[in-house]
């Protein structure tokens, strides 16, 4: 009997049961890669990772790798590159100009995301500042489907702002929608109806939604976008970071698509977009590198006379030749289906784990990472009182842990008032990378943050006693409240859920 991807669409009845067997094949999986070399970890004792969590003002980014069990940190630069990769790596042809890697970069970029002019930068952030310096003007607002760190901040200090038209669902961790990451077209008309098309520069597209909880976007919601910019002549810029993993997504969720190849979904995808800012550290298996993709070239040749001011040359953009050509490599790797299965499935299996034992996390399970639910999580912390950042540093202790506050350290200060940001969703992201860690460090992983769980009315808040101008979760500090004496209520983890 043929077999197929095709299954009924995820909705708000469904239990975590019902996901969970929704997820399961008949047969075990195994990751579509052998281990050729390892790195040893480092064991600590608690009082190792106290002193240490202390030192770093408790803020994980502030804590030294080597004294980090199981890095859950980011998948930005963190993945495991192939042995393909490496042998390109020492192919690398490091002339200052037109370097045969660059060539090789443009092709596999035209390739697989379908867009005809390829600018080289450092990172992601790189793109996001060129096109922000290039499109928009002070005054300007740029909507998109939930702000991202560095990219809202690019586009303020180029004098726009920013305006979330993402679905009301995406708020929500617990609405179990298949694409939480879908743009309400009701929002952006509303913008667009208040500002005027002309002072819209740009529509920024997050494929996945990484604030969100890695929550994708569907085909047909990027159609529909599409169609309402293109009536108004407004460009559409997707952050392409995660867009494989999007691809996968609508693979499996979206009606039609069960038997087309991420490939081809991921190229369709694109096709409904003007340009794309890319972190290769993502999706496309590196440690360093990204890309500005566009299709006008009139923007394109702005682009690369401004990169040779902020990166480098425009066929090296900050990258080493060897760079490129891993990450061309990397673009081949990452749209095939099997290896995409596996990376997603092993976000999967932990968040259904989690499930299973009543924690609270973002539902359905993302791409590139479960998220912690902080407010469930930590019920008697208020969001000043920092919950994600508080529930980040203790799992740091509890097991060497290392994860990423996603909440209102993150969100920062609104510009013009000064004020904090306080967004709805107050999260700890448990990010993987790809092809590093085996099904054991997953399940140690859900073992701490059950024992954590089982003690969460015993843990204080923090308060920042150093705050830096930009992206302050990066460098911010913290210590710890007084615990005030709090009665522990006598909840079940599923009555807990509810508060």
């Amino acid at each position: 009997m043929k077999r197929t991807n095709e299954q009924a669409p995820i909705t708000a009845e469904m239990s975590p049961a019902d996901l969970s067997r929704r997820s399961r094949t008949r047969r075990s999986w195994a990751e579509p890669y052998k281990i050729k070399m390892v790195e040893p970890l480092t064991m600590t004792s608690p009082a190792q990772r106290r002193q240490a969590i202390e030192e770093a003002g408790y803020n994980t980014f502030l804590l030294k790798s080597k004294d980090v069990y199981i890095d859950l940190l980011t998948d930005s630069g963190t993945s495991a590159m192939s042995d393909r990769q490496w042998a390109g790596m020492m192919m690398g042809d490091e002339a200052y100009s037109g370097s045969e890697n660059f060539f090789h970069l443009e092709e596999a970029v035209r390739s697989a995301y379908g867009y005809p002019y390829v600018v080289p930068t450092h990172q992601g952030r790189g793109a996001e500042h060129l096109i922000s310096r290039i499109l928009i003007k002070p005054g300007d607002v740029v909507p998109g489907n939930m702000y991202f760190t560095t990219t809202r901040l690019h586009q303020e200090l180029a004098g726009g702002s920013f305006v979330d038209i993402i679905v009301d669902e995406a708020h929500d961790t617990m609405a179990r929608l298949p694409f939480k990451g879908n743009v309400d077209l009701a929002k952006l008309q509303r913008v667009i109806d208040d500002v005027g098309p002309e002072r819209i520069p740009y529509v920024t597209i997050g494929a996945t939604v990484n604030m969100a909880g890695g929550q994708p976007i569907s085909m047909q919601n990027l159609r529909d976008v599409h169609q309402l910019c293109k009536r108004y002549g407004i460009r559409i810029i997707l952050d392409a970071t995660r867009a494989v993993e999007n691809a996968w997504f609508i693979k499996d969720r979206e009606p039609g698509f069960a038997d087309h190849t991420v490939a081809e979904i991921l190229f369709e995808m694109c096709s409904y977009s003007d340009g794309a800012t890319m972190s290769g550290k993502k999706d496309l298996l590196v440690n360093i590198g990204g890309f500005l993709a566009l299709r006008e070239e009139d923007i394109y040749d702005q682009a690369r006379s401004l990169v040779v001011v902020y990166e480098g040359m425009h066929t090296y953009g900050g990258l080493a030749g060897r760079d490129m050509e891993a990450m061309a490599i990397g673009i081949a790797e990452a749209v095939q289906d099997d290896h995409i299965k596996a990376r997603i499935g092993q976000v999967e299996y932990l968040g259904q784990k989690l499930l299973g034992w009543g924690i609270p996390i973002v539902e359905p399970v993302g791409g590139h990472a479960v998220y912690l639910d902080a407010r469930r999580f930590l019920p008697h912390l208020t969001q000043d009182q920092f919950p994600a950042q508080t529930l980040a540093a203790e799992l740091y202790v509890e097991g060497g842990i290392r994860a990423m506050e996603r909440g209102i350290v993150s969100a920062g200060r609104d510009p013009n008032t000064g004020k904090n940001h306080h967004p709805k969703l107050e999260l700890v992201r448990l990010t993987i990378p790809r092809r590093v860690y085996t099904q054991a460090h997953l399940d140690v992983t859900a073992e701490c943050i059950a024992d954590l769980y089982e003690r969460r009315h015993t843990i204080p808040g923090l308060e920042m006693v150093y705050e830096p101008k930009y992206l302050r979760f990066f460098q911010a500090r913290f210590q710890p409240l007084v615990l005030e004496t709090l009665a522990t209520p006598d909840l079940t983890p599923e009555l807990a859920l509810a508060d």
